[in-house]
């Protein structure tokens, strides 16, 4: 049952509430005096944190005292500060973006994903088809001597024409590019991503059209395989957040568009900060595996398995993370309409 106004329902409120209170203002002042707190202080600063907050929130809706709202005012913002600069540094909070926020930003854009990938695959499938069967198509690709240079010899050529290391690494700083334009060409509206993805789709579809219509497409698959299929769901959501971000221009819901904008930004930044690591794996099978083993089987594999662990990692942790978030959000919604104090 809610509490009272009287000076006597406040004086209990305290009382069942000082202990807590006196807690997270030792642990603040702790956390303000020194480098840093441990783990465990750190958990249960954060802890406290949220549970004060709800105080807070009861407070000043049922027992608008100015003296104790402004008490517990004062906590909860020196235990944010704390909270969100601590939190901020180190391991642990590296440790928390890849095993939350970057997959749960994947995640929360997997329509835009499935948007962005038709964009890519679209236009591959339609040119691979067409160029594959087309004999106009097939030599319109380019001049014939260039055509035949390039699928007998320089396709495959070019995986190996450099040192594995040093090849790795422009591939890795080429793909970097590439998805970052895909993100931040989303400022200026959801075409330019939108036409950077089909670019990238239609170049993929036209060489593989080539290879079918010569007849050799397992030397294609075998060779992009290993590193494409991780490659390409790089610039797909890469693409996806562009896709987001651009329309989060143009429909800014009930926030002012520089505040929706901001928002998104950081959100879909997260995004391909977290595709720069998925890139460098990309290039490194790149640079040590598709033009260096020998084995297509071998190879193709390896591709698979990057592809396969990247997509489980983002869907698992990604439908995990929202759920953890439902959860909270269904709690703090039943506290707020309720009327319940927190306890």
């Amino acid at each position: 049952m809610p509490y009272g106004t009287s000076e006597v329902e406040i004086d209990r409120y305290v009382a069942e509430h000082r202990a807590t209170w006196d807690r997270l203002g030792a642990l603040n002042a702790k956390g303000r005096r020194v480098a840093s707190l441990d783990a465990s202080e750190l958990d249960e600063l954060v802890s406290l944190y949220q549970r004060v907050s709800a105080h807070l929130s009861y407070v000043r809706t049922y027992l608008p005292d100015p003296a104790l709202v402004g008490h517990l005012t004062s906590l909860v913002a020196t235990a944010n500060g704390i909270v969100y600069a601590r939190r901020g540094r180190g391991w642990r909070s590296l440790g928390t973006f890849f095993a939350r926020t970057f997959p749960a930003a994947v995640w929360r854009l997997r329509w835009f994903v499935a948007v962005a990938a038709v964009l890519t695959f679209g236009p591959a499938l339609a040119l691979g088809v067409w160029v594959a069967n087309s004999d106009a198509a097939f030599r319109a690709t380019a001049p014939e001597a260039v055509r035949e240079a390039y699928l007998e010899d320089d396709f495959e050529d070019y995986y190996s024409s450099e040192p594995a290391a040093q090849f790795a690494t422009e591939v890795y700083t080429n793909n970097v590019r590439v998805a970052f334009l895909a993100f931040a060409a989303g400022i200026l509206g959801c075409v330019v991503t939108a036409w950077i993805l089909a670019q990238n789709g239609a170049l993929v579809g036209t060489v593989a059209g080539m290879f079918h219509a010569i007849g050799e497409p397992a030397k294609f698959w075998g060779l992009i395989l290993p590193h494409g299929l991780l490659e390409l769901s790089c610039v797909v959501v890469a693409g996806a957040a562009g896709l987001r971000l651009g329309w989060t221009l143009l429909v800014p819901g009930d926030r002012r568009r520089s505040v929706a904008l901001a928002d998104e930004g950081r959100r879909s930044g997260a995004v391909v900060l977290g595709l720069v690591l998925a890139l460098g794996v990309a290039g490194l099978i790149e640079g040590f595996v598709t033009g260096r083993i020998a084995s297509t089987p071998l190879r193709v594999g390896i591709g698979v398995a990057a592809f396969g662990a990247f997509w489980t990692y983002v869907v698992v942790l990604g439908r995990r993370s929202e759920v953890d978030e439902g959860r909270l959000g269904a709690a703090d919604v039943h506290l707020t309409l309720s009327g319940a104090p927190a306890r």
